[in-house]
């Protein structure tokens, strides 16, 4: 399933509380959550674009790519305004994959050595199937790609693909930095009537994330009992499935506290829950969810999305409230 089926139909609800002042709730998620999260994205892609240039080598660049990945994942959850624009968060990161695109993609590629790969504004144009982490994940961890076509070309290829990873990545930032963080500080004229629509998107990216996290970064592997699918987990060629839920209920849980603000009582509890959530996956050492298919350690990943989803219940039943905004229907519901 797409990530543009991840839209919400959120609507404003009557209600005499929030928690505490809305201004002081943006300014905060803004400032230690968003902010700082889209620099270490940035900063991270142009270190792996830089060491592409020194050394294009898959063995080479593996760690910064999982460095500017874990960045990507700290952020995979803000898909709304600058990563909107043009597409950019799908050209940074285009999962899941139903269809093969990628592969595909990149061997077209390879087998016509593409002279796109020379031209960063030409290469920005191709399918965003073949750019992005989860392409280049492919080009340094799958042992199809080691040997296919020529060495000189998968160089130049991997270079135009970190190169554009750094840009896009440093779009993004700009644009959060250059008036959109503003516009959501100061509502009005822009993208936001009032603060009540700011909160709304931030409610609406934290109840994104924790349902990506439930419904396709566990859904799809765990598939159904009788058809496991473990071979659909997320950058299981980099065995970091597991780690991706991780990190990502890390950065939701931040977010989550941060729009509790001064409510204590209900920041505590989401961050209980949030334990339970990371403590499930700190023990459940599968790091691509390979037990998918065996009864027992099925059990236990079945069990961490069922604390993923009791986490996102939580948030729509009293966070949403105390924020003013409530999760209507999903385009992902039924499915």
């Amino acid at each position: 399933m797409m990530l543009k089926s991840l839209t919400f139909s959120l609507c404003l609800i009557a209600t005499g509380a929030v928690a505490g002042p809305r201004q002081a709730t943006i300014d905060a998620v803004l400032d230690q959550h968003v902010l700082p999260r889209m620099q270490l994205l940035s900063e991270s892609a142009a270190d792996l674009s830089e060491a592409a240039v020194a050394d294009c080598t898959p063995a080479a660049l593996r760690g910064p790519w999982s460095e500017a990945f874990d960045a990507w994942i700290g952020v995979s959850h803000l898909r709304f305004g600058p990563a909107e624009t043009a597409s950019r968060g799908f050209a940074l990161a285009f999962w899941p994959d139903t269809r093969g695109r990628t592969p595909k993609a990149l061997s077209g590629l390879i087998a016509a050595a593409d002279p796109v790969v020379g031209d960063p504004a030409r290469f920005a144009e191709v399918s965003i199937a073949g750019r992005g982490f989860y392409a280049l994940e492919l080009m340094l961890y799958d042992p199809a790609f080691a040997e296919l076509g020529e060495a000189d070309y998968r160089c130049a290829l991997i270079r135009a693909m970190t190169a554009d990873i750094a840009a896009t990545a440093r779009a993004v930032f700009d644009d959060w930095t250059g008036g959109y963080a503003a516009a959501m500080r100061h509502p009005g004229s822009g993208p936001y009537k009032d603060e009540s629509e700011v909160l709304q998107e931030l409610f609406k990216a934290l109840d994104t994330g924790l349902q990506i996290n439930a419904d396709l970064r566990l859904g799809r592997p765990l598939g159904s009992f009788e058809r496991p699918c473990p071979e659909r987990a997320e950058t299981r060629r980099s065995g970091r499935s597991l780690e991706n839920v991780r990190l990502s209920m890390t950065a939701l849980r931040q977010l989550a506290v941060l729009l509790a603000g001064k409510d204590n009582r209900l920041s505590i509890s989401l961050e209980e829950q949030f334990d339970v959530v990371l403590e499930r996956a700190e023990a459940l050492q599968d790091p691509v969810f390979a037990g998918v298919a065996e009864p027992q350690s099925r059990f236990r990943i079945e069990a961490l999305q069922q604390s993923v989803n009791d986490v996102r219940t939580r948030a729509v039943e009293e966070l949403g409230p105390s924020l003013g905004v409530a999760a209507g229907f999903n385009a992902m519901d039924g499915d």
